[in-house]
């Protein structure tokens, strides 16, 4: 059951991106297909759970750390073989001036804690090695960078979201709760998407 709901994510986002041409269909449907699954797996994993940490210092390291990830982002950007075009590649998935406002407001306050319910607590383990789940959780994020990176980019961030998944369980693991992998969820989603704003908007 994990399994198929960890790969259900996947059609989820294609259709969104490559059949409805729409960033919201792509989030929305995500995070539908999320709570699809949750509601039939029936975790036995309190949503309380969200909001615990024992330490800050779990806290401000998750924070740092991935918000870092937006701000090379930014400074980094021609690094990354983005096409020139990317501004309308954007504007033609329904990101414009104005819906980039509630799009970034909605996946940084949301997506985190859904995200890291999902595959740090449902799908979630406390082993030090790398989980199946990370390269899982890492994998669905190239169909967003498809044909927007050049290929090197694309396999780049494969490495580092992996490396991200990783990441957010072992601190989930020392801290005994999920508050800091989701506040640096946030911290990630906010900087990226503003970066990426930024960019497009040429700012």
């Amino acid at each position: 059951m994990k399994w198929v709901a960890s790969i259900l994510v996947y059609p989820a986002v294609f259709i969104g991106l490559f059949w409805l041409h729409h960033a919201w269909g792509a989030l929305l449907g995500f995070h539908l297909a999320i709570l699809i699954s949750l509601f039939y797996a029936k975790p036995n994993v309190p949503i309380r759970i969200l909001f615990k940490s024992s330490s800050a210092k779990w806290i401000l390291l998750s924070i740092l750390l991935c918000g870092s990830s937006g701000v090379s982002l930014y400074f980094l950007w021609p690094l990354f073989g983005i096409p020139n075009n990317i501004s309308e590649q954007t504007l033609s998935l329904g990101l414009n001036s104005h819906s980039w406002f509630f799009f970034i407001t909605y996946f940084a306050l949301v997506n985190p804690f859904l995200e890291e319910y999902f595959w740090r607590g449902y799908l979630g383990d406390t082993t030090y090695n790398f989980s199946m789940y990370d390269l899982i959780f890492a994998g669905y994020h190239v169909l967003i960078v498809i044909g927007r990176a050049h290929w090197l980019s694309i396999t780049f961030s494969i490495a580092v979201l992996t490396l991200g998944g990783w990441f957010f369980r072992q601190v989930a693991r020392e801290d005994r709760g999920l508050l800091a992998p989701v506040l640096g969820h946030m911290s990630a989603d906010f900087m990226i998407l503003a970066a990426i704003f930024l960019r497009t908007q040429n700012i």
